[in-house]
């Protein structure tokens, strides 16, 4: 049985691998030393072992070109070429497969992070790689979970009395690839909330690989095999206020990565495009490990790697609390993903040790990604509004009356007392009661 590991100890893992394999089998130059984990506050870098093979050659080519983030350009090349390979690459964790399709949230300002930008810079190379996904198979104006059935719907078939015989009414979809993206994915969220929508239960059945269908008598639709990948670009303000806690612990909010991003540099003229044989090189090597990535089935573990993956499994595994937590509680299965992409672009049947050092340090990405854009919010409003205001009073507290006061009078006691327990439970604050001249006063405390 193995310990569980510190966040200082994943992250020596990612920066030295070789750390964590027997005395004999490491290599004899000097391990590098461990980099302390960065303050929650603080904006994230992306350790270089995360720019792996193509994917890292695609960045370091258009990096110079752009104001994009290279971290925007790495993982939308992810999750591009993700969803083009299909469905047949496949890691299997007991009866349960994981695909190489990824759920990406960019995270950044409105148009100065360059989100839009970093996406046109990735889907140059894919138009040359298979123009016909990019024309096709790359949808946005996610509204609704039957309008995501419909794009990747299997044939309908009607049954004929007269003939005693089904007749297709529908053909379907052939290519059960889809790639969204969705420039606005706050107005995403905002459908998602409304009551009786289909879209966050059928988008997690999405994420899963599951069939596809929703329970509703008039509606035939269902969809089986199909292989979808969903980016989305939004603010972090946005993020903030639309990410609810229903959708935090139904499991719909933790199938994204969170990654933040921001403009790289200022081109007053804009950036150049790639020259031709740049471009062709990029998309001839995505293309030759895409078609090599479709004949290969079920991927394994070198020896190597499955010591780090079974060293860093029990950290990634541990449960966090509040909303950072709910957000990042699908580690491990979104860590299998990123190496599965990595070692299906390397033309690999097995996750070696560089494939999982890149996805580990894409994950620690998103991790402190999620930590800087959530922080100790546990997704309830009403809790985070109180405890804003109980870091702003300080020592002096706030009695239950000033938070009445403070909420506007508008949540009732019952409300305000749940809220009050949900921060007490999660350590974010603490209760005593005072002498007054009257009766006895009670004074919460920011912990």
């Amino acid at each position: 049985m193995h310990s569980k590991l510190s966040r200082a100890e994943l992250k020596e893992i990612i920066e030295n691998p070789d750390a964590f394999l027997p005395r004999k089998e490491r290599p004899s130059e000097a391990a590098a030393s461990p980099v302390q984990p960065a303050p929650v506050e603080a904006w994230p870098t992306m350790n270089e072992k995360a720019y792996h093979g193509p994917a890292g050659d695609a960045v370091r080519a258009i990096e110079p070109h752009t104001e994009s983030d290279r971290v925007a350009i790495l993982i939308q090349y992810l999750a591009a070429t993700g969803n083009i390979m299909g469905r047949a690459p496949h890691y299997r964790v007991e009866g349960t497969r994981h695909h190489p399709n990824l759920f990406v949230a960019l995270v950044g300002e409105t148009s100065k992070a360059r989100k839009g930008t970093s996406w046109d810079r990735v889907s140059s190379i894919f138009a040359l790689v298979d123009n016909t996904w990019l024309t096709e198979r790359v949808k946005s104006g996610l509204s609704s979970g039957e309008g995501l059935i419909n794009e990747v719907r299997d044939a309908i078939n009607k049954w004929d009395a007269k003939n005693h015989v089904d007749v297709e009414i529908d053909a379907g979809v052939t290519d059960k690839r889809l790639f969204v993206i969705e420039p606005e994915f706050a107005s995403v969220l905002a459908v998602a909330e409304r009551p009786g929508n289909t879209l966050s239960p059928v988008v997690r059945k999405a994420w899963d690989g599951g069939i596809l269908s929703t329970m509703t008598r008039n509606s035939p639709l269902k969809a089986t095999g199909s292989h979808i990948s969903l980016v989305g670009h939004i603010t972090v303000d946005e993020l903030r206020a639309r990410l609810t806690r229903t959708e935090a612990a139904n499991g719909y909010a933790n199938r994204y990565l969170y990654p933040l991003v921001k403009r790289s540099r200022t081109l007053p003229f804009g950036g150049d495009a790639l020259d031709d044989g740049s471009l062709n090189e990029l998309a001839e090597r995505s293309r030759a490990a895409i078609e090599e990535a479709s004949r290969i089935g079920s991927v394994g573990w070198t020896t190597e790697a499955a010591r780090i993956w079974e060293e860093v499994y029990g950290s990634l595994s541990a449960g966090r609390p509040g909303l950072l937590g709910a957000v990042t509680s699908r580690a491990e299965a979104q860590c299998v993903r990123l190496a599965l992409i990595y070692t299906l672009l390397d033309g690999k049947t097995n996750i070696e040790v560089p494939h999982i050092n890149a996805a580990l340090a894409v994950w620690e990405y998103c991790e402190a990604s999620a930590a800087y854009i959530f922080g100790a919010s546990l997704g309830d409003p009403v809790a985070d509004e109180i405890l804003r205001a109980l870091r702003h009073a300080g020592a002096e507290g706030l009695t239950r009356s000033a938070i009445r006061d403070l909420l506007g009078r508008n949540q009732t006691s019952d409300r305000i007392g749940a809220a009050l327990a949900l921060l007490m439970t999660n350590g974010k604050a603490r209760a005593e009661v005072r002498q007054t001249a009257g009766r006895p006063a009670e004074v919460w405390f920011a912990t």
